[in-house]
């Protein structure tokens, strides 16, 4: 398969309601599009780095440099037997995991068109629903924070995954329990808190949480293996894991007990469906996490998710959770049983619209043999 041309797409697009970590505060989510064209196809894959280094030192700027001058030209005018193959050509890269999860997306989605078939069917899923819950951020009131996750439960999400931070924690967890007291619950820290912390983590327990995920540094394992000897909820592991030799260093720690992967984070599909198989070796639930995807990204996470150890609900969410009218077409809808439909049609099974793709661009690259 010969790659033609790799063309960037540098998009902006305004979320439907603001959305606060303890990162902060966000009302629009940029992103990259890489599109790839080979043997009379195109294929789409999504960088989910962020606008800033806050969730990880990858940036819009930083991905539109590394694909465009590192990654791309490595591929262009060559012939491309699999996805592995673009793993070994981009080894020497050091870092920049989700801009090279975003190229060998698009290249998947290509080849799993030109076999005929879906991503997910590709890939050995198992599934054609997806259990998923929803992120929740945080609000300015107490208040306010029932009332957003109130919306989100008479929606039908069966799962409510709440942002934490020092100061928005204990009280706010247990309010939510109090009203909904046999709901699936899970916490995320996104690494704001220290081994100091651990009391609050204590009085979490009493909480009936699935997990706490990410309470400590976004680097660490040691103390995460120190704050799980001394609760009993799940300590999951978000942005410590970068890569699959980071999951077993956790797991033979005992660093977490449910590892919460995304495919930008760890640097692609293969390297996810590498740490799928490890967990499920070790008997180590694992679920999709999100990072505000277009349906580009979603799908890709959909296909993911549909492997057999992803027991746990993810964060993927139905396509109007976060935009008005998104990029790619179909959306993606939730489903009665808190589960939504993965894609069976060849390749990723989205399609993008130009004329929306046009109306949120700020800029586009295309980097080809010349």
């Amino acid at each position: 398969m010969r790659i033609e041309a790799i063309t960037l797409h540098h998009i902006d697009m305004p979320l439907v309601a603001p959305f606060e970590t303890s990162f902060g505060r966000e009302t629009h989510r940029p992103c990259i599009l890489v599109e790839m064209r080979a043997d009379g196809r195109t294929g789409w894959g999504e960088c989910v780095a962020g606008a800033g280094p806050w969730y990880a030192y990858e940036t819009i700027g930083t991905a539109w440099h590394i694909i465009g001058e590192f990654l791309a030209p490595m591929l262009i005018n060559q012939d491309i037997d699999s996805p592995e193959a673009i793993v070994e050509r981009f080894a020497r890269v050091r870092g920049h995991p989700m801009a090279r999860a975003a190229v060998e997306a698009a290249f998947w989605d290509i080849f799993a068109q030109a076999r005929g078939v879906s991503l997910a069917r590709l890939i050995g899923a198992t599934r054609q629903r997806v259990s998923v819950g929803v992120s929740v951020g945080i609000e300015p009131t107490l208040a306010a924070q029932l009332e957003r996750i109130a919306q989100f439960v008479d929606a039908g999400y069966a799962r409510i995954k709440l942002k934490i931070k020092p100061g928005w924690d204990v009280a706010v967890v247990r309010a939510v329990r109090e009203r909904w007291p046999d709901i699936a619950l899970q916490v995320d820290a996104n690494s704001a808190y220290t081994l100091a912390d651990a009391p609050v983590f204590r009085e979490l327990d009493e909480m009936n949480l699935l997990l706490i995920e990410q309470p400590l540094h976004h680097e660490d394992i040691v103390d995460h293996a120190r704050l799980q000897s001394q609760v009993q909820t799940p300590i999951c592991l978000d942005e410590s894991i970068h890569s699959p030799d980071h999951a077993r260093w956790a797991l033979d720690i005992d660093a977490c007990r449910v590892i919460n992967i995304k495919i930008g984070r760890v640097g692609g599909l293969t390297a996810a469906r590498q740490i799928h198989d490890l967990c499920a070796s070790r008997g180590v639930p694992v679920w999709c996490g999100g990072m505000l995807e277009t349906n580009v990204g979603r799908a890709v996470n959909l296909a993911l998710a549909a492997l057999p150890n992803f027991t746990l609900p993810g964060d993927i969410s139905a396509s109007a959770r976060y935009y008005h009218h998104d990029i790619a077409t179909p959306d993606f809808v939730l489903n009665d049983d808190s589960t939504i439909t993965v894609p069976d049609t060849p390749g990723t099974g989205v399609v993008v619209l130009p004329e929306r793709l046009r109306a949120v661009q700020v800029r586009e690259m295309t980097i080809s043999k010349g």
